[in-house]
Formats: structure tokens, sequence, C-alpha cells
């Protein structure tokens, strides 16, 4: 036995590895350190006195994860350090003769490297591991066959009913076992397994035991839930993959009635790459319906924090993986393990081929109970999925007696149907089931048979075999009972703030892929030779989605996978910029000597924007600063450039004053706001009445820091008590920084603490009185952060009444209740917005409105944004240093609107500035034309169109261009889209781009063409429009 130790932190594929030097290694030797790896090659031969004995095997235990290679370097199996620490070797291997074989090892154990007993605390750097075996060994598989009989009828005198005659029976057989039992005497097993029979029956030993195929309650499905990150940073995850799946392989060829699913396509795509050979073999077991991909996502994402484009961007590249890889489309939505589900998912999934749904996580709900198990979730168009969560309550089963009754006794839903899945295997680290696992599920089979009692468990399903039942026995689930609305998780709350600095690049990404999209469209129809950069733009979406799995975005995994996002983050941003540069060159935007602003949204606006180095022009209304010029630019819906506003246009100023000593005053005309200290004392909306913002003697941006020492789980959780205890930060030092014309701003300085202190701008800009747009008030705030298990908000007491408050969530709005009547309402303390929350009586709201924050609650008349948090595990530098954050306050008259809306996409994609550009007129080439709460969130190529496809789909003829739109606040809304490119034809098609309903474009005299379409409350839609 030798060993290679890898030089750092690198990970050698075999054909690197195994031609480097190796030392000779023995047992007992120790390895590391943390993350390390190791490659031992091992030469062995079967002794002459065994060669007629199977089977035989080799026992490894180093307590770290392993990957065993053949000579040849093919794959085998996986080795845990836990639960798998064995690989039977192949029969062939028992014939005297020396054999070799490597195994690859990495120095962390499957959770990682924090304490065993306390994995969700930071990894040691300094952790290693020691050899404790390596030897041959030849083993009995009666004696363990019977070790897995007594345990199952032991666990059954233990879970049966106290008053039913088989938990009796099953106490006399495990006692009578024991009573024959002779240690010294190895025919006693064969007596001994003679006795379990009489309780397990004759079959329980081989998957005969599974038929006749009896109806059951209860269908076992192996699954391995893998989290793409976590404990452990990317590149681990992929060597997780290797171990994991070549383990079920083996398993799924050793037990015919195995089958196992599993998820992520991202995950399937790593295998192929890394491990070809393995690939091929899962090929052959997806083509024999053994290994199951299912989820139909790139990865298991959070559902809370990403937009409904980033969602359905999951759905489209995950499918066209599994499409153009194994040649299908999954049913069902997997996730299982995230923290909280939009209102709008079951919308998405039926969008990307998806009617089911499979989750478990609500049943760590810490305050009320989830009342069903099985049931049609609605989502806010009335669209809905089928979904089922495992009463087992776990998709970590261990297949033990316990779990089989609970996967019955827990099933609310009972009284429709008593059918359930029992998810199991060795997971979030990787691993799945073993062999073990599926002897027990045999014999629980066996029991329920023989004696009865137990319920019956069926293996050789599927999730789809599973849901096809259900719907079979429920009248296509319409005896079924309905969810209507988010699945809110009244657990792990903190991950809507926590890691602040990738949920910015999130939503930054978000908005700038959404830009490139639309620009890399027009020039692709527009420019002779550009061709839209469909491979590159991929490349970029792929990245931003593998960074929302459901503990990267959440802030939940330790700070070395937030090492690798930070690379990640700097290669999206730089080939973004890169892509927008390209489209602006081509579109003609750039080499010219004008200021001018490229306008993305399809709706006219101005913005006052900071040039750092221009040439002055006295034709365009500006104002000198220390760093630059800022200049007042505005863009009609129409087109795609803004330009500079003339000087001496009849325009409302913005000014800022001093009135009293240390009252200072913001003015535009619009509104007017009193500022002491940073706090706003008062905040009058000049043309609405002169009404009051600020509630009556409260002050508004005031911060608050709570203390934030959760019960557990503390990246993840904030807890209501939380909330009894705070402090407020008391107010700083304010001065004048601008005083117009077009931007006044103040500047405040505060301490947080003795460690952490804050600069804000806090900035009104002139009024254009030819926006639509009413004025709000800015708030732009750098803070040095370096606090304790604290928690940093914004209050806003404001002039409102009303028992709910509307927050943006993925493609629409939800309401939630402003008050604490329920323990339901309770339980959403802290919940997930988007870019604004809006708080609105019948004649008047206040809106708060946010470029990268997720936390939010309003209680009472207070409106509360969460800005930083300080966990100390698993990451324990989690939010530690600098922080720009900027948010604002837009008050409106009557309740939430269409300008809400659209104010708040403003505020997250700002007029892009060219200095050096030139004023084309290049116009919006599509818009809509109909009721202004219909936005249209997309525009972009079609992936089939033969210049543009990158994949092994089939192709279609000619240019189309997708558009997606969506009702944003709950109306059923007809009108037309318009295009100024001749359409040759026209359809409704689904997120896949499939095509459905056909329809009829009406030309129009002035050019244009213009589709018909409807849109029911908060509906989802995408039309293709093939372009003549």
């Amino acid at each position: 036995m030798e060993v290679y130790s890898v030089p750092g932190m690198s990970r050698p594929r075999f054909a690197v590895a195994s031609k480097e030097k190796y030392r000779p290694v023995a047992k007992g030797e120790s390895f590391g350190p943390s993350w390390t790896t190791h490659w031992f090659k091992i030469e062995i031969k079967v002794p002459d006195s065994w060669l007629k004995v199977e089977p035989v095997v080799f026992n490894w235990n180093c307590g770290n994860e392993g990957l065993i290679f053949s000579e040849e370097g093919k794959v085998i199996q996986g080795l845990s350090g836990e639960e798998r620490r064995e690989w039977i070797l192949p029969a062939s291997w028992n014939d005297g003769q020396w054999h070799t074989f490597y195994i690859e090892t990495s120095c962390n154990g499957m959770f990682g490297n924090a304490d065993p007993n306390d994995n969700i605390q930071p990894p040691y750097d300094d952790r290693f591991f020691k050899l404790e075996s390596a030897d041959l060994a030849w083993i009995n598989p009666e004696a363990r066959a019977l070790r897995l009989d007594f345990t199952v009828i032991s666990e059954c005198a233990k879970e049966m009913p106290p008053n039913s005659w088989q938990k009796h029976r099953a106490l006399e057989v495990a006692n009578a076992i024991i009573d024959s039992f002779d240690e010294s005497d190895v025919t006693s097993i064969a007596r001994c397994r003679d006795i379990a029979a009489q309780f397990i029956g004759t079959k329980a030993n081989s998957p005969e035991v599974f038929k006749p195929d009896q109806e059951a309650l209860i269908m076992g499905v192996g699954h391995c839930h893998i989290d793409t990150a976590w404990l452990w940073p990317y590149a681990e995850t992929r060597r997780k993959i290797g171990r994991s799946w070549s383990t079920q392989l083996d398993l799924i060829e050793r037990y015919p009635e195995y089958n196992f699913v599993c998820s992520q396509a991202v995950q399937y795509q790593w295998l192929k790459e890394d491990y070809p050979d393995l690939f091929e073999r899962l090929k052959v077991q997806i083509k024999a319906g053994r290994f199951i991909p299912t989820g139909g996502s790139w990865v298991e994402s959070d559902t809370n924090l990403p937009s409904g484009e980033s969602i359905a961007r999951q759905f489209i590249y995950g499918q066209r993986f599994f499409e153009a890889n194994f040649g299908i489309r999954c049913k069902t939505f997997w996730l299982p393990d995230t923290f909280g589900y939009s209102a709008q998912i079951p919308q998405l999934c039926r969008g990307a081929g998806m009617e089911r749904f499979v989750t478990q996580k609500l049943s760590w709900n810490n305050i009320n109970n989830f009342p069903n198990t099985t049931f049609n979730w609605v989502a806010l168009d009335g669209s809905q999925v089928m979904c089922h969560m495992p009463p087992g309550d776990t998709y970590l089963s261990s297949c033990t007696v316990e779990d089989i009754y609970r996967s019955l006794n827990n099933h609310k839903n009972s009284g429709i149907d008593q059918t359930s899945l029992l998810l199991f295997g060795y997971g979030d680290g990787g691993g799945g089931a073993n062999s073990d696992m599926l002897e027990r599920m045999r014999r629980a089979r066996g029991v329920a048979d023989t004696v009865g009692e137990i319920p019956r468990v069926e293996m050789e399903g599927n999730v789809e075999k599973y849901f096809d039942r259900v719907e079979k026995r429920t009248d296509s689930g319409s005896k079924l009972v309905s969810w209507t609305g988010e699945l809110y998780f009244e657990y792990h709350r903190g991950t809507y703030t926590t890691q602040g600095f990738v949920k910015k690049a999130n939503r930054e990404s978000e908005a700038l892929l959404h830009d490139v999209e639309l620009l890399a469209t027009i020039a692709s129809l527009t420019v002779p030779g550009f061709k839209y950069p469909k491979q590159q733009i991929d490349e970029v979406w792929k990245l931003v989605l593998l960074n929302q799995f459901h503990d990267v975005l959440p802030g939940s995994c330790i700070e070395m996978v937030y090492d690798d996002v930070k690379e990640i983050v700097k290669v999206v941003r730089g080939k973004l910029e890169s892509l927008l540069t390209s489209c602006y060159n081509s579109l003609g935007l750039s080499g010219g000597g004008e200021l001018v602003a490229v306008n993305t949204l399809p709706w006219a606006r101005s913005e006052v924007l900071k040039f750092e180095s221009i040439s002055a022009t006295t034709s365009t209304l500006s104002q000198d600063t220390k760093d630059g010029k800022y200049v007042l630019l505005e863009s009609s819906g129409s087109s795609l450039v803004g330009v500079g506003v003339a000087a001496g246009l009849p325009l409302v100023t913005a000014t800022a004053e001093e009135i009293t000593p240390g009252v200072f005053q913001l003015s535009n005309g619009q509104l007017k706001v009193i500022v002491e200290g940073g706090w706003i004392t008062s905040m009058v909306d000049i043309t609405n009445g002169g009404r009051e913002i600020i509630a009556k003697g409260r002050e508004g941006n005031q911060h608050v820091l709570y203390d934030d020492q959760p019960l557990n789980w503390q990246g993840w959780d904030t807890e209501v008590y939380s909330l009894n205890k705070k402090k407020i930060v008391p107010p700083g030092e304010v001065s004048i920084l601008e005083n117009g014309p077009l931007r006044a701003a103040l500047l405040v300085k505060q301490r947080i603490s003795e460690k952490s202190w804050m600069e804000s701008t806090i900035s009104l800009d002139m009024h254009n009185t030819n926006s639509a747009f009413s004025s709000y008030l800015e708030f732009n705030s750098e803070i040095e952060w370096h606090e304790s298990c604290k928690f940093l908000k914004v209050e806003f007491p404001v002039n409102v009444h009303c028992d709910y408050a509307t927050y943006e969530t993925m493609y629409g709005a939800v309401r939630r209740p402003t008050h604490y009547n329920t323990f339901w309402d309770v339980a959403k303390f802290e919940v997930c917005t988007h870019k604004y929350t809006d708080f609105s009586d019948f004649t008047y709201g206040v809106t708060v409105l946010n470029d990268s924050k997720y936390g939010f609650a309003v209680h009472g008349n207070t409106m509360r944004l969460s800005l930083l948090r300080s966990p100390k595990a698993p990451d324990a530098h989690a939010d530690m240093g600098r922080h720009s954050i900027r948010y604002a306050v837009y008050g409106h008259a009557g309740p939430i609107n269409a300008d809400v809306v659209k104010c708040a996409f403003n505020f997250n994609h700002p007029l892009k500035a060219i200095s050096g550009g030139i004023a084309g007129s290049i116009e919006q080439p599509f818009y809509f034309e109909g009721p202004q709460n219909v936005v249209i969130s997309v525009i972009k190529r079609a992936d089939d169109d033969e210049d543009v496809s990158t994949d092994e789909l089939p192709t279609k003829k000619g240019k189309s261009i997708i558009l997606r739109l969506y009702d944003s606040l709950g109306g059923h809304s007809y009108g037309y889209i318009v295009s100024k490119f001749p359409i040759k034809a026209a359809y409704r098609t689904n997120l896949l781009e499939d095509d459905g309903e056909e329809i009829k474009p009406i030309s129009r005299a002035e050019g244009t063409y213009a589709l018909p379409i409807s849109l029911r409350a908060f509906e989802i839609g995408t039309f293709r429009l093939r372009i003549k």
C-alpha cells in the first residue's frame, strides 16, 4: 500500500494522480489537514485458503470520504468513512493473483470539517484523519442476514401497537432467536433464521418478497440529497456526486427491486465532465427506468429570493439538459430541502411541464403544524400542482419500522388517500441508500405479508407512478384539499438577510441579464453580422443559477463557499460588462461625444445620473459635484436612448437647507422632508394635499440594533423574541452634501457601536414635471459592520392604517397581515420581499423600495427593512466588513398601483449612462398596449432558433423573439403586444417555448404589428414571434 499526498488544495483527476510518485504507507498513519487530497495505491491478493470463499470484501476506514478506482481509472464505488466502509471484491479477483486499485480520499467527513457532534459550526482548518483499517475480510452472509432479521423483528416489538397480537409475537420470536443463538456454533445461525422466518416470512432475503405485487400504502424510493454547496465547497460536491452515484449504480445492479431518484441538472453536468465512464453507466440505467432524473431544475434553488425569471430559467436549463442528454422531461418539481416556497411556483412549474411537486421542509415549522400531506397547491393565478409532503417527515429515512409507521400515521389527508412516498438514503452530504436499508425494506415487506399489521411497502416504483395512482384515486386530484398562495416556512427567516453581498450580486446579475438579452436581441435583428451571444448568455445564466442553490443564496454555507461565490461573481460581472459593451458598440451607442443613457424598460422616465468626466455643455441641465457632474437625462417610452434635458425648461429644482441648528430640510416642490440627526421627523407629500407620511410623534429612517440569538442554526434563524430586545442607533452628525438644482443631499455620520459605523446620504432629486412618476426619498448607506449576533434594521412608522401590506414576490405580489391575531400571523414576523413593499389604505400608500434586500416586516404602522445580520456559524465572518445599501421611500395617492411596480423596476434598472455616446434613434421594438399593470419582463431570442441554438435539441428555421409578460397586481387584462418588426407567425408558448395557440398578427397602418392577448390575474404569459 502506497500513498500520494497532493500538495496544497488541488484535486487532481485519476489520469494525473496515478502517474505521481507514491510512498509506502501503513495503517495508523494520519492524513490532513482539512480539505487536502490523498491518493492510495493498493495491491491485494486473496489468500490461497480463501479461494473458494465468497464474498470477500475490502474493509477501509480512514474516517473520511473516498472513491475507489480500478487500475485502468474506472470509477467503482464511494466510501464515506461512516456508514460505507467496504467494497465487495469482484469474484474474478478470487484467483490467488495480485490486483491493483486506487482510492482517492478527501480530508473531510460527510458533513465537512466541523466538530462531528456539531457540524453546523465553522470548520476546523487542521483536521486529520487516521487510517484505521485496510483489510481483506471473509464475511458470513447468513450472519449478517440474521442481524438484519433480528433488528427488524425487535423494532416491530417496539413500534407495533400495544394491543396488537403481532407486537407480542414479535417479542416472542426475538427472544426465541436470542435463546437459540450460540456464538460458538455457527450452525445456530441457520436455526435462528428459521425462527425469524416465522415472523418475516421465507422470501424476506430476496426480491421475490415484493411479488406478487399486492397493493401497498407506502412506496419506497431511494434518494441521495447532495447539497450543491453547504458545509463544503463546490469542488468537493463534484466529487461527492461521483462517490454517491457510483454507489447507487452498484446497488441498482445488485438489487433488482431498487429504483433511485436524483435531481439537479448541474450535478449530472458535472458528472458528465468529471466521470464520463460513470455517466455512460448512468445513462444505461436511466433508459432502463432504474436511475430516475427528477426535479426539472438546474439546481435545487432557493424559492424565496430569486426573481420569477430566475426560477423560469432554473426550469428551462434543467429541462433542456435532461431532454438533450436523456430524451426526457421531468414531470415533478423536486425540492425537499429549501426554506419556503413562493406563491407563483405552481404556475412556473406548469409552464415548464411539471404538474407535481414533492417537498418536505414545512415539517420543520417551529410555530404551526402545516395541515396537509397530499393536496393541490394553487398559485396566484389559480393554476395548481399536486403536492406531496412525505409524512415520514424526512428525505433521509433509514427504513426503520418507525419510519414506515410514521409514513402512515402522520398522513394528514388520509381520509382522502392514505398512500405516501418513503424517501430513504443518506443525504445532504450525499451517500444515498446502502444495502442494509434495502434489506430492511425486504424484511418489512415480509412482515406485512406474513403477520400483517405493519403497513405494506412496495419497491420498484417511482415518483410518477405514485402520483399517477393518487390521481386515479382522487379523480385527478379533484377530491384533494387545496392550499392557495405561498407555502411560508416558519423557520430559517434569517436567510432573507444573511450574506448580503451574494444577495446583492444576485439582484444585479438578474437585472443585467435582462438588459443584455434585450439589447442583444435588438442587435441581432437590426445589425448585419451581429450574432446573438447565446452561448455566453447561457454560461452566465448557469453561474447565476448555481449561486441560487438553497444554501448559497440564503447565506447558510461555510466561508469557503463564499470565497468561491466571490470569484464567480467577478466572472459574471466581467462577462456581462463585456456583453453590454459589445451591444453598445454594435448598436452604435458608443464612440461619440454626447451624453446618453440607455433605457432598458418599456416606459418613459427621467433620472439624474452622475458622470465622472464630461465636457460640460450649456444646452444640458447639469450640476457640479466634487467628483464630476450630475446630468438630468430622460428617455421616452418608445426609445432605448435617453438624452440630456435642455437647460432653461420649467423644472422644479431640489434644495437642501439648515432651517434651524441641527434641523435640515430637503424639498423639490413635491416632497418636503425634515431631517434631524439622520432621522426623518416629517415627510410631506405636497402635491397630494400636504399628506404627512411619517406617523405623528415618530421618526423614520431610524436604525435599530436587535439582539439576534436564535435557539439553533445561527446563519439561518432569527426568532420572534429578538424583537423584544433592541437598541436604537443614536442620531448622528448631519451636513449638507449637495444643494441642487438637480440633487439635494445630506450626509449623515452615525456610530452603530464601538465596532461599527455608518455614513448615509439622504437625497432628493429635482421633480421633472414631464415625468409620470412621483419623487422618492433615497438613502445610500456605507456601513462598516463588525458585530456579533446582532441584527440591523431600519424602520419607518408611517401615517397609514391597514390590516395587510403588499410585498412583491416573483412575478406578482402577496398580501400579508400587519397584526398578530393568530399564531399563523405571528409566525410571519419576518417575511420575504423583492423590489418593493407597499403599505396602503384607500386614500394613500407608502412604498419602501430596495435594490438588494429581502427581509421585511410591517407590524402595526411600522415598516421595517432588514439590513444586516452577524451570525457566527457556519461562517464565522458572515457579513463582516463594508456594505453599500440603497433603499427609498415613495408616497403615492390611493392604494397600490402600477406606478409603484414601475418605480421599483426603475430603482433596480437605472438608466445606463454613456459618456462619449451617440444619441441615435433606437426604438423600443416591442411594447404592450393596454393596462399598466402588465409588465414585459423578458425580450430575448428563442432558444431553438437555428442561428442561436447551442445544444443538441431540434432547431427551428428563421428568427423568433420570446416575450414574457405578467400581470403584476392581480387583474384580468386584455391588450396588445405591439411589434415594430413584421411578424410572420406568433404563438402562445409555455416556458420551454413549445408552441401552443397560434395568434394572428394584426397589421396596422403605421407599420406596426399587434397581437391581441389576455392574461388572468397574476398570469405569466410567454409568446413566440417569428419575424419576417
